[in-house]
């Protein structure tokens, strides 16, 4: 039996969360909370954790990659991507919206946040996958997908504070907060078919951007060699 682990990283949320994954699935998770971007808040946990271990060889690191907390979800891809050029094994992004109870059970969902400025994604996700990239919306979008969505018998949840949603009471009400973990990111990479796996793991880690990531052209354009 191998004594390599896999090495998990959630902190798309201020509730963060990393854990350690040997085979047989022995599990070691550390919880953490900020209210900003978890910054140094990190490396005390990770450290713990790989202090904790006896074998020194991780296989894998997974990172959760939103949509939540743009700065918190950066500071864990960073770390993982750090941890894993230092053991030399991959780093792959996992979206967080999958690491949450409800998503685990099986049960159909949409996925809610707030993008600022007037401006609400949604994600529909169904048998632990999700149908496609997060949608923009107003806020009249917002109340037509979640009335849609509860009719056609959807859980609906969000990263969250719930009155953060411009939602009527009554779907206010059925709007339920979530938090990701490790430990579920985790399962949700164990239960993503092969070919979803493969794709993930070609692709370099970065955080589901719900608009184009902003790019600031160069001064001095004339510096940059072609």
């Amino acid at each position: 039996m191998s004594d390599s682990f896999t090495l998990v990283l959630e902190t798309s949320t201020p509730h963060a969360s990393l854990a350690t994954i040997q085979a047989g699935h022995s599990l070691q998770q550390r919880e953490f909370t900020s209210d900003r971007s978890h910054n140094a808040l990190i490396f005390s946990p990770l450290k713990e954790l790989l202090d904790a271990r006896k074998s020194p060889e991780i296989e894998l690191v997974l990172v959760g990659s939103g949509p939540g907390s743009y700065s918190g979800t950066r500071v864990g891809i960073a770390a993982a991507q750090g941890v894993a050029i230092a053991c030399g094994c991959p780093a792959v992004a996992v979206p967080s919206i999958l690491a949450v109870c409800c998503v685990e059970k099986g049960a159909p969902c949409l996925a809610i946040g707030d993008a600022r400025r007037g401006s609400y994604w949604t994600a529909r996700i169904t048998e632990a996958r999700m149908h496609s990239e997060p949608e923009l919306t107003d806020a009249n979008g917002l109340e037509a997908v979640v009335s849609l969505a509860l009719e056609d018998g959807y859980t609906i949840f969000c990263f969250e504070s719930v009155e953060r949603f411009p939602l009527p009471p009554q779907l206010l009400a059925q709007v339920k907060l979530e938090l990701p973990s490790a430990e579920r990111l985790w399962h949700a990479w164990k239960a993503t078919p092969v070919d979803i796996q493969r794709k993930w793991q070609s692709e370099p880690p970065q955080p589901i951007y719900l608009k184009p990531p902003h790019i600031t052209p160069a001064k001095r354009p004339w510096l940059i060699q072609p």
